[in-house]
This record gives structure tokens, sequence and C-alpha cells, in this order.
């Protein structure tokens, strides 16, 4: 069971860990639990974790992970065996206990036809992406949390040739990419060990023949490595971004590339960010349905 390493230790919500139809499970600081099923947040009213039970459990799941979790880094991501993440935050962040999110990832084998049929975009929408894959166009799928980032850039990567070598970059792992050359990284932020970082890892993996190049999320400084990787040669990236909009994507990253350099204008930035990208794809969620709200080609 892909759980059981965490289980002994989160034992109150150990059935929604096991129910295959639960995405997210959310413990709030104040001991409620939330759960989103079948795309609809809902109470869990009858769960509760007994006083200090859940920080204890966190530390000791820190640990099995080579994790640092305590008040001077209450912080914690991970990845668990089955692919789900696991985020917390402890006092004295929050108060009066840790808030705890599990995102299962239940739509991990999703085809780009299960994407039609649920209506998350359509048929003319799919050719324009699968297209753009194929010939090795730059995408950036913007939206926001749980609007389906992750689900969309995982069913586009089917599309990508068989041959390629494929460098995936995350801070947690959460992509499921189903093709024969797949090399995954994640930056050690949190752990007891040296801090690697997105842009460490990024100018690191440069060095190691990527053909195509998919950062899990663009976030910092990254940006500005990432941006010099695709003028460089290596086209064909799928990358994610939290953005308001398609066109707010693309300011959005010149923002984050504009970040720790000196002496560059941001009209400058937001250009070359328009002849990076060859296509954004913007997602959104509306009553728990997750649909791609639409696709800009900048260039």
């Amino acid at each position: 069971m892909s759980f059981e390493v965490i289980l002994p230790f989160l034992s109150p919500i150990q059935d929604l860990l096991e129910a295959e139809s639960v995405s997210e499970i959310m413990v709030n600081p104040d001991g409620n639990v939330w759960v989103e099923e079948a795309g609809a947040i809902q109470p869990a009213s009858t769960i509760r974790f007994e006083e200090d039970a859940l920080l204890t459990g966190l530390e000791v799941i820190a640990n099995r992970f080579g994790k640092k979790l305590d008040a001077d880094s209450p912080i914690m991501n991970l990845r668990l065996p089955d692919g789900s993440r696991l985020a917390a935050i402890i006092p004295p962040i929050v108060n009066p206990n840790p808030m705890l999110t599990i995102r299962r990832f239940t739509s991990r084998n999703f085809t780009i036809r299960d994407l039609i049929e649920r209506k998350t975009l359509t048929e003319t929408e799919a050719e324009t992406l699968i297209e753009g894959v194929r010939r090795g166009d730059n995408v950036l799928v913007s939206g926001g949390t749980g609007s389906g980032k992750t689900t969309l850039t995982n069913v586009l990567s089917d599309f990508i040739p068989d041959r390629e070598r494929i460098l995936i970059l995350e801070d947690v792992a959460e992509l499921y990419i189903r093709k024969p050359h797949v090399i995954s990284a994640e930056a050690q932020l949190d752990t007891h060990k040296s801090r690697i970082g997105f842009d460490d890892l990024l100018k690191a993996a440069l060095r190691h023949r990527p053909d195509r190049i998919i950062v899990g999320e663009i976030r910092g400084a990254e940006a500005r490595v990432y941006l010099d990787a695709l003028n460089t040669g290596h086209r064909g990236s799928i990358s994610t971004i939290h953005a308001n909009s398609a066109e707010d994507a693309l300011r959005r990253l010149s923002l984050l590339a504009l970040r720790g350099i000196h002496g560059v204008e941001l009209s400058d930035l937001e250009e070359e960010c328009r002849r990076s990208i060859q296509i954004v794809v913007h997602t959104v969620s509306k009553g728990g349905t997750r649909t791609v709200d639409h696709i800009f080609q900048p260039s």
C-alpha cells in the first residue's frame, strides 16, 4: 500500500488516504479536516487528531524522509512513495496546531481523450497544443492552485517524441511523464543537507544534454536561467507558472527573471519572454471543473 510509510503517524485520516476518490486532504491549524472529492471541497467533521499527535507524527515522517522540521525550519514539502505530495507547516508559523495538506494525483493516468471527454479542453484546443508540442514549441501552462496545470502538463508530455531526452526539475516531484528517456531531479530546500535551489539545479542540469526541459513550476530566480536555456537551443519545454491569465503569465515570468539582476528593463524582458514562449495555455477551476480558459500564442 502506497501510504504504509506514513499511516502509523496519521491514523485519523487513514480512511481518506485509502479512498481512491479523494484528491486532497487538508488538516487546518484549528484541527478541522477538509477533503476534496470529485472536485468539491467539504468538511470531514468526524475526524480529529489528539493533542500534539499530528505534530509528533509529522516530526517522525520528516526524519524518515531526511527532512528537517522544527521551530527553526517549520515548513516541509515531500513526495510520498506513490507520487502524492505532502506539505506541512508547524508552529510558530501557524497556531495552535500544525497545518497539513496531502495532494493525491488521481488524474496522473489521464490521456488527452480523457480531458476532452471531461470538457477540460475542446478537440480544436487539443489539436493546437498537440501540434505545438510535437514541433518543439515552448509551452507555458498557467493558472491558479488546483486549476489542473500539472494534469495538463502530464498529458501534453505524451506527445513528445520517444527518442528525446526529457529533464524534469521540481521542488517536490509531482509530474508523471510516461516516456522512455526521463530524468527527474528535485531541488533540496528543506533537508538536513546543503540547500540546492532551482537556479542551481537548472544550471547543473543543462550540462546533461537534455533535449527538453520541464520545470514543474517557475517561481523565482530560476526564471532567468530558464529563459537563457530556451534561447540557447533547448526547445520544446513544457513548464507551469501561477498567473491570472495567459497574458499575465508572460509578465509574471518577466518579473521573476528580473529578480536579482540589474541594468535590465522590464520591457526588454517581456519582449524576450514573448520571443521565447510560443504557446501559453491558461487553466481555471470553476465549480469543481478544471478547464482550459485561453490559449495565447504570443509570437
